[in-house]
């Protein structure tokens, strides 16, 4: 998601894109001006998906830069952020999307993107993919995620498996070594720790004193998705789950 925001006053502009920040998804781009037009020359190759616009500016007001927007991008939602109610009739006729007055707070954000003309979606995306079918993968920003030790990712494999339930270590070593080797396993656990701590994404395991799982509602699966009869994840699906392990068996 592209979001772009324009106010001439500097103490305003912070604000609003504090609160922002509070609704938006975390992976949405921000583009913040303080001149509209150096906006509206730095924005016209890219396409947005909502505006937020002061409207009394110097240069050209806000009611003249929606209208530039909408000649680039005509399903570009405008919401307009001003201290004054006598622009509303102005909003009105251009179709604007929100009508925000100063200042401005996160709860009446949310308000006006729940309504938004053209609607987007404004859930979060996950920022882990998981490839069961075929190999299995862990994908972070379209990049293979490598943890320190190899098997870290086993073990992590078998966690996506069992689909949030709580695996103690000693199940987790029966199904990896005939031998003991727990001490080790702790390692790899922290190793998976420490690996998703480092892109943010401390949240997907579940750690607690008896063992670990997924937790599922934080990460994009194939399988998951598979079960939900997701029909691109059914046309995925070729009776191959996680060839490279011998305890993976696909249960649908």
């Amino acid at each position: 998601m592209k979001i772009l925001l324009v106010d001439d006053e500097e103490l305003q502009l912070i604000r609003l894109t504090d609160e922002v920040k509070k609704v938006l998804p975390i992976e949405t781009i921000i583009y913040s001006f303080l001149n509209p037009l150096e906006a509206l020359s730095k924005v016209k190759s890219i396409k947005l998906d909502i505006a937020f616009l002061d409207i009394e500016m110097p240069g050209i007001n806000g009611i003249n830069l929606a209208k530039e927007l909408k000649k680039i991008n005509p399903t570009i939602n405008i919401i307009f952020v001003t201290a004054y109610n006598s622009y509303a009739l102005d909003a009105y006729k251009l179709h604007a999307s929100g009508y925000l007055t100063k200042p401005v707070s996160a709860s009446k954000i949310k308000e006006e993107l729940e309504l938004l003309r053209h609607p987007i979606s404004l859930k979060e995306e996950k920022k882990l993919q998981i490839k069961c079918f075929g190999n299995f993968e862990i994908f972070y920003k379209g990049e293979p995620l490598k943890f320190s030790y190899q098997k870290s990712k086993e073990v992590f494999a078998y966690l996506v498996d069992r689909e949030g339930s709580l695996i103690n270590v000693n199940e987790l070593n029966a199904v990896l070594w005939e031998e003991d080797h727990k001490s080790y396993l702790r390692n790899l656990i922290a190793d998976i720790q420490q690996t998703l701590k480092a892109i943010d994404c401390s949240d997907v395991l579940i750690k607690k004193h008896n063992g670990c799982a997924i937790d599922v509602s934080k990460v994009d699966c194939d399988a998951y998705k598979y079960k939900e009869n997701d029909p691109d994840a059914i046309r995925m699906y070729r009776g191959e789950y996680m060839i490279q392990y011998p305890w993976a068996i696909f249960k649908d």
